[in-house]
């Protein structure tokens, strides 16, 4: 997931988008849209996840910035994916007293006797080999996480917005299936703003 999806929103007005990018962006497009009488329903998505947040939009739109610049520190500090950026992670960790270099947090780990024993026995002892055994399995399954932080996201939004639609069922399948040829096909009946909004956010790429 690049920045450029982990870090933005999208406002629908019914099935038609009406903003996309900072959460500012997107809680003046859905208090004009409320303040218009939009038919809705208009909710704001965070792409990151694909699932609806809450805005407050009451009062001036100076205040609704305000307020919203709050609640977008919030939601950045909570939903950024693990293996995404190993060096914002390391700093923004609680440092322990003795290792500042590592922000190391201590935290309960339940393995059997023969687990500790084979632990116990590799150079530099538990916790350098627990860390070398987390950080090879981060590297051997990066491509396949990022595909499923990207198709659960696809489908928080799917489930919101397209759930009624023709063919949800079977481009839910196509989605956690991989097939990507598939998954487009079912989604050529859909309004055009929710079919590439769920193709954006099913790609792993993007």
């Amino acid at each position: 997931m690049t920045n450029a999806t982990l870090h933005s929103y999208t406002t629908f007005d019914g099935h038609r988008r009406i903003a996309t990018g900072p959460l500012q962006a997107n809680a003046l497009a859905l208090k004009r849209a409320l303040e218009a009488g939009a038919g809705g329903p208009v909710l704001v998505f965070d792409d990151g996840t694909g699932r609806s947040i809450d805005l407050d939009t009451s009062g001036t739109e100076a205040a609704v910035l305000e307020r919203t610049a709050e609640r977008a520190a919030q939601l950045e500090a909570v939903r950024q994916p693990a293996g995404d950026n190993d060096e914002a992670a390391d700093v923004a960790e609680p440092r322990g007293r003795g290792r500042p270099k590592l922000g190391v947090v201590s935290r309960e780990v339940t393995l059997l006797p023969r687990h500790w024993q084979w632990l116990a026995a590799q150079p530099g002892g538990a916790s350098v080999a627990l860390r070398k055994l987390v950080e090879q399995a981060r590297r051997d399954h990066a491509d396949k996480d990022r595909s499923r932080r990207a198709s659960e996201r696809a489908y928080h939004f799917m489930v919101a917005m397209a759930g009624d639609l023709p063919g949800f069922e079977e481009a839910t399948r196509a989605l956690f299936a991989g097939d990507v040829a598939g998954f487009a096909q079912r989604l050529e009946a859909w309004p055009a703003d929710i079919r590439e909004h769920a193709m954006r956010l099913a790609d792993s790429n993007a």
